[in-house]
């Protein structure tokens, strides 16, 4: 297959916005003359973390400006950035979607890529406060990193959901990784009670992305990898240590 670029820009962020100006991914009508032999599909991904309307738009542009080539392909790939299992993603929508697709191409295999909808509000990251410091601000320095293990906070940005942080709190702290990097930081937080040394803080929704970008930047030691049963065990199925740094570096 090919990936093919349907220049309609929906992504909410440029850095994750495949569709921008300058885009290395997916090829644009204007130098797709004609298919080379042997694709028997086209591919793109236009989306990020959205709904079935801005599938809508894309599925459009991708109509109107690769249309001729269905006839000489099996199938197709809406790609991935598909919400699916947010709170409020019209699911009926996307049913339709595919099934007036598939109406006017029936001889068309329809795939989508929902990758990140199948890890959906699970896979907390669990720290714990290792250090208070004060410049200006308090600031609570924990045994995890923005930079070595929640990249995306920095780079996407976006601002993680910790468990117990309250709008209102009267008690609030800059969380900070402990890394070298002086914007290894992960937000201001406030909470209802002070943190102290050795309190956990929980960042939530954590393991679809996070998880496949851990690094051990500055030697951090990555995170173990737990399981929490239906029994209410807890069960360690990575455990990861310095031989994973010597590896890694």
């Amino acid at each position: 297959g090919l990936r093919v670029n349907p220049q309609v820009s929906c992504a909410p962020v440029e850095l994750y916005n495949p569709c921008g100006r300058y885009s290395r991914l997916g090829i644009k009508k204007e130098d797709l003359k004609t298919l080379p032999k042997g694709v028997s599909g086209l591919h793109f991904h236009a989306l990020c973390e959205q709904g079935a309307d801005e599938l809508e738009m894309v599925l459009e542009a991708f109509e109107k400006r690769f249309g001729e080539f269905f006839s000489d392909i099996e199938w197709v790939n809406f790609g991935g950035g598909h919400h699916i299992t947010k709170d409020g993603y019209d699911i009926d929508k996307l049913i339709n979607l595919i099934k007036n697709f598939s109406s006017k191409f029936p001889h068309l295999k329809v795939y989508l890529e929902p990758g990140e909808a199948v890890g959906w509000q699970c896979g907390g990251l669990i720290a714990s406060v290792q250090d208070k410091v004060k410049n200006e601000e308090s600031i609570a320095i924990l045994d995890t990193s923005a930079e070595a293990h929640m990249p995306d906070t920095l780079s996407m940005p976006y601002r993680a959901q910790v468990r117990g942080e309250s709008e209102n709190g009267k008690y609030c702290y800059i969380l900070a990784g402990n890394t070298c990097l002086a914007g290894d930081v992960m937000g201001r937080y406030c909470f209802n009670k002070p943190l102290e040394v050795g309190d956990r803080v929980i960042f939530e929704d954590m393991i679809h992305y996070t998880i496949v970008k851990n690094t051990t930047f500055n030697g951090i030691k990555l995170p173990n990898l737990i399981v929490l049963k239906k029994d209410g065990n807890v069960e360690i199925v990575s455990k990861f240590g310095y031989e994973e740094y010597r590896r890694r570096n």
